[in-house]
């Protein structure tokens, strides 16, 4: 599973670098951005020990089950 957060964490960056360097509209760049943030903050998240009990509670609590 570390693979697939790694892989958030690049595209994340990527995003966040090709929405800084693009001349694009300023609601795009913005939206480019936070998507970013949010990718990089999930992944970071996801690395440290324990997200995945936290991940399977928040799930429980929202009836998802896989």
């Amino acid at each position: 599973m570390g693979f697939w957060y790694f892989l958030i964490l690049l595209m994340g960056i990527v995003l966040l670098i090709t929405a800084f360097r693009k001349q694009w509209m300023p609601s795009k760049k913005w939206f480019a951005s936070l998507t970013g943030v949010c990718m990089i903050a999930f992944s970071i998240f996801m690395f440290q020990d324990g997200s995945a009990e936290i991940m399977q509670q928040l799930l429980n609590q929202m009836n998802i089950s896989f």
